[in-house]
């Protein structure tokens, strides 16, 4: 699950992080013009500029009928954070309360619906 600031460079999307005029951007393996910065981990570091689109991606779907957001899996299991704003309904779903006015849970992944991604 995506999550976080992405950017299109050279057709193709990757991790990135704004640092003023430039944007790092992050790959999984070795790929032509990144520095590895970790054992499995690489950077390059690119102009604004040089990007096609840059935006923040989240992943979003529908959970016992809510909405909710995609904040990690574990295999069969989804960390999702309720995004419907209202309390009552978020206590009747038996959510942990992680912080005033945030609601979480584990979801089992085959109970979620409508999974999409989100470019804001």
């Amino acid at each position: 699950m995506r999550d976080g600031y992405y950017a299109t460079f050279d057709g193709t999307d990757f991790e990135a992080s704004p640092d003023g005029a430039a944007l790092h951007l992050y790959a999984d393996a070795v790929r032509d013009g990144f520095d590895e910065v970790a054992p499995g981990r690489f950077r390059r570091v690119v102009a604004f500029g040089a990007v096609t689109r840059f935006g923040y991606l989240t992943t979003r779907c529908v959970w016992r009928g809510e909405p909710f957001k995609v904040l990690g899996d574990r295999g069969d299991w989804l960390r999702v954070e309720y995004t419907g704003g209202r309390a009552p309904v978020a206590e009747a779903l038996g959510l942990e309360r992680f912080d005033r006015g945030v609601y979480q849970a584990w979801a089992p992944a085959a109970e979620v619906t409508e999974l999409r991604e989100e470019r804001i």
